[in-house]
């Protein structure tokens, strides 16, 4: 079973995508793929009655982020061992956070829109950890586990200057502008889903870029949650975008981002793939 959301941007519709490949309008249902759906039906998706639901064609339409806009989005930093080895720094003892906006969330082949003056966009392949449940002072990793809906491909987009010297410690002026978290193409239940071993990549203009693995994480999944839920209540719908391999332009390997260029991200055959083509602000006006 695969979660999508199709249609133009603001009238999507929520589409469940059956083992055979076959697309159910979800609205009998559900009037969107949000906290109350997730909380209600993510551990359950067995149970719907897809035969009751209308076929539906994705053919040719345009895919949203397959989650409706969360209530939060929460970044990890430096995640893979590799990539804070690359950035010049250790990998860190407890996760690092960060947030961004949650209109930063669009879909998996929108266009990512550089900011006024901006010179160093970065892209950041990751896994998505989706919220199904409410989390508070959890106990182990098997009550977060429980916590979670399923997983998405995420790009955590970032402008580094903004990150790294506009932003101070806390990172979120660089990873805050619209447009800057392409999300699915699908989600994923987590029950059907081992996140500890997820195939992960990315090319800019086809050229290779990033390529790992999920189980160089130095803090998985389900840990997250758990310590995230030591300070704060996550709620049914948010988004944790867990950090990223690495292979991105901070580490000085490659030239950052400008107009024109396109960025493509890969989940394997659990997650999907991504594409965005960068487009200057300026073009927009």
């Amino acid at each position: 079973m695969r979660l999508m959301r199709i249609g133009t941007t603001g009238n999507e519709i929520p589409v469940i995508i059956d083992d055979e490949g076959k697309a159910h309008d979800l609205r009998p249902v559900t009037a969107d793929i949000d906290g109350a759906f997730l909380e209600t039906w993510a551990h359950r998706l067995d149970d719907l009655d897809l035969t009751g639901l209308p076929p539906v064609s994705v053919e040719g339409k345009r895919i949203g982020a397959p989650i409706a806009r969360p209530c939060a989005v929460i970044g990890v930093g430096l995640n893979y061992a590799a990539h804070a080895a690359e950035s010049g720094l250790p990998a860190p003892e407890r996760p690092i956070i960060f947030f961004k906006h949650p209109n930063t969330v669009v879909g998996p082949n929108d266009d990512v829109v550089i900011p006024p003056g901006a010179q160093r966009v970065d892209w950041e392949v990751e896994l998505g950890v989706v919220i199904g449940q409410r989390a508070s002072y959890l106990e182990s990793d098997t009550a977060a586990a429980a916590c979670i809906a399923g997983y998405v491909l995420s790009n955590d987009v970032s402008e580094r200057e903004y990150q790294l010297e506009h932003s101070g410690p806390q990172w979120s002026l660089g990873k805050s502008c619209p447009t800057f978290n392409p999300l699915g193409p699908w989600l994923v239940p987590a029950a059907s889903t081992d996140a500890g071993s997820i195939e992960l990549a990315s090319w800019v203009n086809d050229e290779p870029r990033q390529k790992s693995s999920t189980q160089d994480m130095v803090f998985g999944a389900a840990e997250l949650v758990r310590r995230l839920s030591q300070y704060m209540v996550l709620e049914p719908g948010d988004l944790i975008t867990t950090g990223t391999p690495a292979g991105v332009a901070l580490s000085g390997r490659y030239p950052y981002l400008k107009n024109g260029d396109v960025m493509r991200m890969s989940g394997g055959r659990v997650l999907g793939e991504q594409r965005q083509r960068l487009v200057d602000v300026s073009v927009l006006v």
